[in-house]
């Protein structure tokens, strides 16, 4: 009996030995995760609510929600069908979308923008994607990456330029994409060969939204392929460009009104003036618009199609009898939606966080990622589950949930597909512990 206490105690003995010093005692270690520690309530500007829950918005974030509802609900919802079936966007969608002032909620209103918050883009993105995710995806590029980036990285000529008519008529296009850099986005070949006084760019695009529309490109390409991706610069490039040439349109499976479409450049003249921030900075522009376009690809595809999907649902399961009761009234389906709508709710919460995080300017990549990943996944499931739910005819044309099913997929591969995501909230915890 002694020579196994013996023995016991020295298998202890080294088990502690090699055991992790983190996990010695019952103690919180000192390199607690940063995101869980609470900060200082700062002063917040523009009336915005301290210690308000997060779904409290201001006075201007509920009017511009309630107005965007209105225009989506009356303007668009009965030209969904049509423009999904023939993959085009109905001219006066498009324009509706500039004369209600979607196009450059954050543009300042001395360029003719609303001057609005980036929260209230989000909603404006959430709102419309209720109804239709491929007007949303227009919406959402041209305010969370292109009206962004020339905001903040142009210069006073070009943001006189460009601003004004991105906020009343012209539609924007950023092109990044290639046929060999899709997650690898700085392995990208297209060059920009300086002659002069203006450079020369030549190379191709894919999968770039908004091309069939677009009267201006963001190009990045890269001006010394010998120093890698710090050579990639950003051009605005004008659709009538000599040697540029927009491709036939995708037939994609979702979001079919929404253009993508390849690109190639052949010798096309940019003007020097056209750069747009620093030669070699395109990468990190690239990454920190993405990083933003995230939270609107979350409220967007994600969130707000979801949402409009189980909206849609739920009154049908109300009416619908089966065995003499409503369907509703099964307590199998009643867990199931429940369990649906408290992933929504989720979601929403991971996707506003996000974003008040870019509005107080605090650290929001990591939050950004788990949002568009988590809300992706969610979207998913969510339309699944309404198609199951209406049965038969949830998988017919008739209705509109097979439409939100096939929208809900792009979601978990552009702008970072989940997988990305996924590395990127690793590095981050990697960091934070």
């Amino acid at each position: 009996m002694l020579s196994l206490s013996l023995s016991l105690l020295r298998c202890f003995i080294l088990l502690r030995r090699h055991f992790p010093t983190c996990l010695s005692s019952w103690k919180i270690p000192p390199h607690v995760q940063k995101s869980s520690q609470s900060e200082a309530l700062l002063e917040m500007a523009n009336n915005r609510l301290p210690l308000a829950p997060l779904q409290t918005f201001t006075d201007d974030e509920i009017m511009i929600k309630s107005s965007v509802k209105k225009f989506a609900q009356e303007q668009i919802a009965p030209l969904v069908s049509t423009m999904d079936e023939n993959s085009k966007m109905e001219k006066s969608v498009l324009e509706g979308l500039f004369q209600q002032g979607l196009m450059g909620v954050e543009i300042d209103t001395k360029y003719g923008g609303t001057g609005a918050s980036f929260f209230s883009t989000i909603l404006v993105i959430e709102e419309l994607a209720k109804v239709d995710a491929a007007v949303a995806i227009f919406c959402d590029l041209q305010n969370t990456i292109i009206n962004k980036m020339i905001t903040k990285l142009g210069t006073e000529e070009q943001k006189a330029t460009y601003l004004p008519k991105l906020a009343t008529e012209m539609i924007g296009s950023f092109c990044l994409s290639e046929a060999g850099a899709g997650s690898d986005p700085f392995a990208l070949k297209t060059r920009a060969d300086k002659k002069g006084n203006y450079y020369v760019i030549n190379g191709s695009k894919m999968w770039i939204s908004s091309a069939e529309y677009a009267d201006l490109f963001l190009v990045m390409a890269n001006v010394d392929p010998n120093i890698g991706y710090k050579g990639i610069t950003c051009f605005l490039v004008d659709r009538d460009s000599a040697g540029l040439r927009i491709g036939r349109a995708e037939n994609k499976m979702g979001i079919r009104a929404s253009s993508t479409c390849p690109l190639t450049f052949e010798d096309v003249k940019v003007p020097e003036a056209n750069i747009l921030g620093q030669i070699g900075h395109g990468y990190k522009y690239a990454i920190e618009s993405l990083n933003e376009g995230r939270i609107g690809i979350a409220a967007q595809q994600m969130l707000g199609l979801a949402q409009g999907c189980f909206d849609y649902t739920i009154p049908y399961m109300k009416e619908r009898t089966q065995f003499g009761k409503r369907i509703f009234d099964f307590q199998g389906l009643q867990h199931q939606v429940a369990l649906v709508a408290t992933q929504l709710e989720a979601a929403r919460l991971l996707t506003y966080n996000a974003a008040r995080l870019v509005e107080a300017g605090r650290p929001f990549i990591k939050e950004a990622s788990m949002a568009k990943y988590y809300a992706s996944e969610i979207a998913g499931l969510t339309t699944s589950k309404c198609i199951e739910w209406m049965g038969g005819v949830g998988y017919t044309k008739d209705y509109p949930v097979e439409k939100y099913f096939r929208d809900a997929k792009i979601g978990t591969i552009y702008e970072g597909t989940s997988n990305i995501q996924l590395n990127t909230i690793a590095k981050h915890i990697d960091v934070e512990y």
